[in-house]
């Protein structure tokens, strides 16, 4: 069988990348799979991915984020290479921060019906569930009517995929009952390859607060820093410090300069930039606790399955969403009210005073990390694809004859 992925990889900084990296590597040396391909964006110099090439895995770079041609460049990549089965890693911004570029490359499952490619997405969002205002998406409540209106219609576009696995159970019963839809399942998000387990001591003197994400919308980290202060006076024995680790949301560009000067006077604040594939794993086993600085969610939380992958707690805004999310996947930590530093400051006070309740969070989220991982993930995906492999009828339409030309 020869699958096409259609994902951001690294070193590709398009939100997903990550993981899109340990999704795809978790197909590698399967029996049943010929040949792997990751159509994947255009890079300033696309022989970087050189420096993620493995054995298995032939890197395509074909598309361009913020680009209104992505979805006619990838069906004509798809039409050259003839894979048995196409899987979409996708959520609403995956092709663009722009939002018509955005828009058009999630016509991507519809060319693929239109070429006959059996086609699987996996859905990392839907907007039914999110707070569009909260996201940079929406400045008033005409034009969130309206983006809504052109998720629903963008929405339709995607279940036109043989198959779309929503990460959560909300979800699909959600886009089931809305769009009367019966090829949506539940495929859960799965977890990042186990690392060797590190162990932080009893009595943390020491504590790093690390938060993980792209900052601006709704990750906002002055709730953090805030409650940094606040600790220091609370516990002038400790060294704290905060690690923001990654860069400004697309659509909030200039915000993470705009704090380091509005907090210029914080000598413990490390502000990391982007952090590389190589780097993930030392950054959260540097960090003693992994802050969720969210005001919203958009899906299950990549950063809460690394957080489990490498044992640490967690402290996450008491949001109904979160909160069903980290339930339902077997998480768990200390929880505080939203834009609350003092909140905040709380919940982190309460596990260092109870290192035992640190440990056992540290222990519940590591346990729940291993509960699905990516290989098993894989042959969850490799089950659905042998049936639609066998009941769709082979590509019989040339990409040329659904698209315009471009010069």
């Amino acid at each position: 069988m020869k699958i096409a992925f259609i994902s951001p990889y690294p070193p590709s900084q398009v939100t997903l990348n990550e993981y899109g990296y340990h999704l795809i590597r978790s197909f590698i040396n399967k029996p049943e799979i010929e040949s792997i391909y990751v159509l994947t964006n255009h890079l300033d110099d696309n022989s970087d991915y050189r420096k993620y090439a493995v054995d298995g895995i032939e890197i395509i770079p074909c598309w361009t984020f913020n680009g209104l041609f992505s979805s006619i460049e990838i069906a004509r990549k798809l039409r050259d290479l003839q894979p048995d089965l196409v899987i979409m890693n996708l959520q609403f911004m995956t092709f663009g921060d722009g939002k018509v570029p955005a828009a058009l490359g999630l016509l991507t499952p519809w060319f693929c019906r239109l070429i006959r490619i059996p086609s699987m997405v996996i859905l990392h969002n839907i907007t039914e569930t999110v707070k569009l205002d909260t996201i940079g998406m929406a400045g008033n409540k005409w034009k969130e009517k309206f983006f809504l209106w052109i998720g629903k219609q963008l929405t339709r576009f995607i279940l036109k995929a043989d198959l779309v696995g929503l990460t959560i159970s909300q979800y699909v019963d959600i886009i089931k009952e809305k769009y009367k839809a019966n090829n949506v399942i539940l495929l859960p998000h799965g977890n990042f390859e186990l690392p060797e387990r590190s162990y932080l001591p009893d009595e943390l003197e020491e504590v790093d607060l690390m938060a993980f994400g792209k900052f601006g919308t709704y990750k906002k980290v002055e709730v953090l820093l805030d409650a940094v202060r606040l600790l220091e006076k609370r516990f002038p024995e400790k060294k704290f410090k905060a690690t923001i680790a990654g860069t400004d949301n697309p659509n909030v560009k200039g915000y993470l300069n705009a704090v380091k000067a509005a907090y210029q006077d914080m000598s413990n604040v490390e502000f990391t930039g982007y952090v590389p594939e190589e780097m993930v794993e030392s950054i959260f086993k540097q960090s003693s606790l992994v802050i969720f600085p969210y005001t919203t969610t958009t899906g299950s939380s990549g950063i809460l399955h690394q957080a489990g992958s490498y044992a640490r707690a967690c402290i996450l805004p008491k949001i109904d969403d979160l909160e069903r999310i980290v339930e339902e996947e077997g998480y768990g930590g200390a929880y505080f009210e939203k834009e609350n530093a003092q909140s905040l400051a709380d919940a982190v006070a309460y596990l260092l005073n109870h290192p035992e309740e640190r440990k056992k969070y540290e222990n519940m989220n590591y346990s729940a990390a291993k509960g699905l991982p990516m290989n098993e993930l894989a042959e969850w995906y490799l089950s659905h694809a042998k049936k639609l492999v066998s009941t769709t009828p082979n590509a019989s339409i040339d990409a040329k004859e659904i698209t315009p030309s471009i010069a």
